[in-house]
């Protein structure tokens, strides 16, 4: 696919969610999946729009969505040399079933293993953040870069998710309250775009799933930014077990971020985070 291409793929993305997700936000029904988690039909409504879209475009592209069954989505990354799409048609059900204006949708193209293309798109603020492996990262057409001076870490806006880490690690964060104020959004794309936005300074998470991660790493790696896991692992890993996520737009934030949680500095470093 070439740069025209993809640039026209973002168009349909943001169409589809305008068209999808806006004309039901404040006026949908929900249910709930085996696993507990919330659906909607404006899940089901983007989920069959960008599958439907995607495969007339490009028939050679497999598809990996959030609703997927987990037989479909394991028997997709088994074949690893294939390319593919990862969808999460709704990040933020939670927040769209409750009224509350913080949820997007993440496509990202897999190929060879890594994300190669990413976009994620806030339909409240007409925001669409999108990256391209090796060519930087983009805001509505605008160079995604760092604007505004780091900040050390007892200054830094944190974007922690308290619920899915250790309970010990959750119990001496707060205690001990190394940043100067904390966040959740309840939307892991719509953290990995603001966090590249310079919106927020640094992040932890005890376990996303691929379809939170593939674009949002891509967009944070591009727009200079690094992560990694709590075990000092590069993020992006093609399956679907949850990884943790620990990252900075800043590298000396980041550093000191890792520091204070005991991530390994030599393995926790930007090219591994990339």
């Amino acid at each position: 696919m070439d740069l025209t291409e993809l640039i026209q793929l973002e168009g349909h993305v943001v169409r589809a969610a305008r068209e999808e997700l806006l004309s039901r936000f404040n006026a949908v029904t929900h249910s709930y999946k085996d696993d507990g988690s919330l659906l909607t039909e404006a899940d089901l409504a983007m989920d069959r729009r960008l599958r439907r879209e995607l495969a007339e475009r490009w028939p050679e592209v497999a598809f990996l969505s959030e609703e997927m069954s987990a037989q479909d989505q394991h028997r997709l990354l088994q074949e690893s040399d294939r390319t593919l799409w990862c969808l999460d048609p709704l990040d933020g059900t939670n927040n769209f079933a409750a009224g509350l204006p913080a949820f997007t949708v993440s496509l990202a193209l897999i190929h060879g293993g890594e994300p190669r293309w990413g976009v994620i798109y806030d339909p409240i603020r007409d925001e669409a953040f999108r990256a391209i492996r090796g060519g930087g990262a983009w805001l509505n057409g605008e160079p995604l870069m760092a604007r505004r001076p780091p900040r050390p870490l007892h200054h830094a806006m944190a974007l922690i998710d308290l619920k899915r880490l250790d309970t010990q690690l959750a119990v001496r964060l707060m205690r001990e309250r190394p940043f100067g104020s904390q966040r959740n959004f309840g939307s892991c794309a719509l953290e990995w775009a603001w966090l590249a936005a310079g919106r927020a300074h640094l992040c932890l998470h005890g376990g996303q799933k691929l379809w939170d991660y593939a674009a949002g790493a891509l967009i944070l790696s591009e727009a200079g930014g690094h992560s990694c896991t709590l075990e000092g692992e590069p993020v992006f890993r093609a399956d679907l077990s949850p990884r943790s996520v620990v990252s900075s737009l800043d590298q000396d934030l980041f550093g000191a971020w890792c520091g204070w949680l005991g991530v390994g500095v030599s393995r926790c470093s930007p090219s591994a985070a990339r």
